[in-house]
């Protein structure tokens, strides 16, 4: 399984925190509403409740997140992914054994968590057999959160696939490691690192990355959009299905690249024109783009169109995004959070929920979580 979700570091500045809400699979407690393993189809609060929220991600079966007062929580599928010194379940949130009201940005991977303090430090914990926490050896699990070998207090934003992580530092430099099949780690080979290493591309002008279980996605400050590893369904977007060990621009090219998401071999990036455009495998609707083609080998704008997209983030089989009115979009099949099970929506659609308050979507395998601000909804709670 691999992992499909992104974290953004650029609009975590922006983040008003207030409610979270979160809907779809719960077979772990990853909705942290205190059941399990009741799905929902619509959103709902999360048992810890609150409404000082700031930023939330989603790992396969777990989740993370941030409150204004810089307290990091998590919940759900555990064996050292939730940080708390223990192997359980929880199905509400819980504080991570390192406590602290300093945590800045949070990432899940499919079966490990990093996270940025405010000092500019990174921590890792969870699975780490592939040496994705980046601690200069390989253990079945870590469960306390614990910093990268690499260590300094510079980093910026971090990004967790499924056996792999990358991470872009206050200078500009992109670090990453972990498993490297395919050259996911785009180091021109395919040789895995426990430790953090930089990209073969270098350089110092690296604004967001993204990684999924098999390969990633970076955005320069120049604008221009990168994307190397695994490529069987067209995913890095260069019109081919041939993988790549190093970073190559998509085909679409462009100076005006603002935020990049991979997902299951499906990939998606606004522009600074506010257009969204996404490519590779779409069998389940998840191109946006209202058909079921697997392979789209070049971005192609969603169905929706528009130019006021904000975020995007994808799960197992589909996407989510919020547009600078306050809406909530999604497209793809399950956990969509529309009032159906099994439904597949071939381009965007608005949740169940409405509004026009959403401030920060993520995406985990099978369940999504949501910031709101404002009047909370009411018409939906259940």
């Amino acid at each position: 399984m691999e992992n499909y979700f992104v974290t953004e570091y650029w609009l975590i500045d922006q983040w008003v925190g207030d409610t979270l809400w979160t809907w779809g699979a719960n077979s772990e407690g990853q909705l942290g509403n205190n059941t399990s393993p009741n799905e929902r189809l619509t959103p709902i609060t999360t048992s810890a409740g609150g409404s000082n929220w700031k930023q939330v991600s989603g790992g396969n079966y777990h989740t993370a997140a941030i409150k204004t007062d810089g307290t990091l929580w998590n919940w759900g599928y555990n064996y050292g992914i939730l940080g708390d010194n223990t192997l359980n379940i929880k199905s509400t949130p819980v504080t991570t054994f390192a406590g602290g009201t300093n945590w800045k940005q949070v990432s899940c991977g499919s079966y490990h968590t990093m996270a940025i303090k405010t000092d500019g430090t990174l921590w890792g914990w969870g699975f780490n057999s592939n040496g994705q926490l980046g601690t200069g050896n390989q253990s079945s699990f870590i469960c306390t959160p614990i910093t990268t070998f690499a260590g300094g207090a510079d980093w910026k934003q971090v990004a967790c696939g499924y056996d792999t992580s990358a991470a872009i530092k206050a200078n500009g430099t992109l670090w990453v490691w972990g498993f490297n099949g395919y050259g996911r780690l785009g180091i021109n080979n395919t040789d895995s690192k426990n430790t953090p290493v930089t990209t073969f591309a270098g350089g110092t002008n690296w604004k967001q990355v993204d990684t999924s279980g098999s390969y990633m996605a970076a955005i320069n400050t120049d604008g221009t959009l990168w994307t190397w590893g695994r490529n069987d369904y067209a995913q890095l977007g260069n019109n081919t299905t041939s993988e790549r060990s190093t970073p190559v621009t998509t085909f679409a090219g462009g100076t005006n690249w603002k935020q990049v998401a991979c997902g299951y071999r499906t990939t998606a990036a606004i522009k600074t024109d506010g257009t969204l455009w996404a490519w590779g495998r779409g069998g389940y609707g998840q191109v946006g783009n209202n058909s079921i083609e697997d392979g789209v080998s070049t971005p192609v704008t969603t169905l929706t169109g528009g130019t006021n997209w904000k975020q995007v983030t994808y799960g197992n089989r589909f996407a989510a995004a919020t547009k600078t009115d306050g809406t909530l979009w999604v497209w793809g099949n399950d956990g969509l959070g529309i009032g159906e099970g099994g439904s597949i929506r071939l381009f965007p659609v608005t949740t169940f929920a409405g509004g026009t308050n959403w401030k920060q979507v993520a995406c985990g395998g099978y369940h999504m979580s949501a910031v709101t601000s404002g009047t909370d909804p009411t018409f939906f709670i259940s």
